[in-house]
């Protein structure tokens, strides 16, 4: 049995990754490292939690003491390292936090894990670490690295940290970059389950400027099983670059869930827009398809729909999480707006 560590595994993306590994590589056993942030939720693991290959501890990455407390009687051959503070938001409200985990907490980790012999580490990235595109364009693993905004400036700085420790110290680490993820699990924070549930509800569906921004859209199983394959295959010191061949327009996403859940475009507002607000991303992905053998699975539309039946019906998982904090987020982002 393989025992790997997967750091922020609670979160969006990794509770994903780990129900794809305990799904499919049977050989494979987790430990699954989480501070419980807001968005971190033992619930997106709850059928999986008696699953005897996968084993929880509540740490901070943040907190070095704790993080070496946790790993100090483990044995592991690989880290894959989801744990980050993610929403531009949230950044821009208070980058402290984003400095606290993305930076430092992936220092701490790089530096215990340098420590041992023969482990990989795995660093989950961004598309958002190279800036913004005009028009035309994709991103590739050579773009150089233009952050726009305190969060993709910490996970710009997380990975240039992790490719020293490759030069310097011959760590063994692999970088993945992926664009805009969809699919279950996902906070109500971000655009495409924030329009879902509005919309169910009759709410204003908030959109920045005049919604013409372009993300390239990739569902979270495609990504997750493009973790999977470079945390196997992929070479050391090297980055892949993941994306969805599925450029959309904001607005034309938000038009896509009104029309399917309450048939109202008259729920839009468009709101301020959001300060430094990154006008396009696209991947170029053909790094990954050639070395690799990966390519999405998912077409948006068939990926954007199962999405919103996820949310349909799992209505008591995102109601649980629209607490108190989260309104007050909320209303603080979007109210005066």
């Amino acid at each position: 049995m393989q025992n790997i560590v997967v750091v922020g595994g609670c979160g969006f993306i990794g509770a994903n990754f780990i129900h794809l590994v305990l799904r499919e590589r049977p050989d494979i056993a987790i430990l699954n490292l989480d501070a419980l942030t807001y968005a971190g939720n033992l619930a997106n693991l709850e059928d999986v939690s008696s699953n005897p290959r996968l084993r929880f501890c509540r740490v901070d990455i943040g907190d070095r003491a704790a993080l070496e407390k946790a790993l100090e009687n483990e044995t592991f051959s690989a880290v894959v390292n989801f744990a980050a503070e993610t929403h531009v938001d949230r950044s821009i409200l208070g980058p402290d936090a984003f400095v606290r985990t993305n930076i430092l907490g992936t220092s701490h980790l790089l530096d215990i894990v340098r420590k041992r012999q023969g482990i990989r580490l795995l660093q989950v990235s961004t598309d958002e670490v190279y800036g913004s595109l005009g028009d035309d364009g994709a991103f590739t693993e050579q773009t150089p690295i233009q952050p726009s905004s305190p969060y993709s400036a910490s996970k710009a700085s997380a990975d240039l940290l992790v490719q020293a420790y490759h030069h310097t110290f011959g760590l063994d680490a692999v970088i993945t970059r992926c664009s805009n993820n969809y699919g279950p699990y996902q906070f109500p924070e971000k655009l495409i389950p924030l329009m879902i549930i509005n919309a169910r509800s009759g709410k204003p569906l908030p959109v920045y400027g005049s919604g013409g921004n372009v993300r390239d859209w990739i569902h979270v199983e495609d990504h997750c099983r493009g973790v999977l394959v470079a945390l196997e295959r992929g070479r050391s010191g090297e980055v892949y670059n993941f994306g969805g061949a599925a450029e959309r327009r904001n607005i034309d996403i938000v038009h896509a869930i009104a029309d399917r859940l309450c048939g109202n475009r008259d729920l839009v507002r468009f709101v301020q827009d959001r300060p430094g607000h990154d006008w396009r991303y696209a991947m170029d992905f053909q790094k990954a398809a050639t070395q690799l053998d990966w390519a999405p699975r998912y077409a948006f539309d068939a990926g954007l729909q199962a999405t919103m039946d996820w949310y349909i019906a799992n209505e008591a998982w995102w109601q649980a999480v629209l607490n108190q904090e989260y309104r007050d987020y909320y209303e603080r982002l979007y109210g005066k707006r």
